[in-house]
């Protein structure tokens, strides 16, 4: 179980790293042009760039905790605030009649929620 909880974690994190580096660096109007960035074309600049470092810390709360093991329930902690996350981006792409976007989201929502409930009960990490 601890390497599946691994796999996952990597996934989401690789998933959040690259969400996240993409709200940050690419501009507004190029967002909007995507398939899926529509959203930012009602949400200013600041908005996104927060949620762009929003994901980039995901990236690095899903990882360095349990790798430097400082922390490391924050992995946990990290992986229930992604499923948050995602309800909001859910509920997003369900008002612009996005319903394959919403599958998606509704897929990282299931595999942070997979992380949360293996970190939290499963196989917890622990601190030594």
């Amino acid at each position: 179980m601890n390497l599946a909880l691994w796999i996952a974690t990597g996934l989401l994190a690789a998933v959040s790293l690259t969400g996240g580096t993409t709200k940050m660096f690419v501009p507004k109007q190029k967002l909007a042009a995507l398939r899926g960035g529509e959203w930012t074309r009602q949400a200013s600049v600041g908005f996104i760039r927060t949620i762009g470092v929003l994901e980039l810390l995901a990236a690095v709360g899903l990882i360095l905790p349990a790798v430097l093991d400082i922390a490391p329930f924050m992995v946990a902690l990290t992986a229930a605030c992604w499923v948050l996350l995602m309800l909001g981006a859910a509920i997003i792409h369900v008002r612009l009649n996005q319903f394959t976007l919403v599958m998606v989201n509704v897929g990282y929502l299931a595999l942070a929620s997979f992380i949360a409930w293996g970190r939290f009960i499963l196989e917890p990490l622990t601190g030594s």
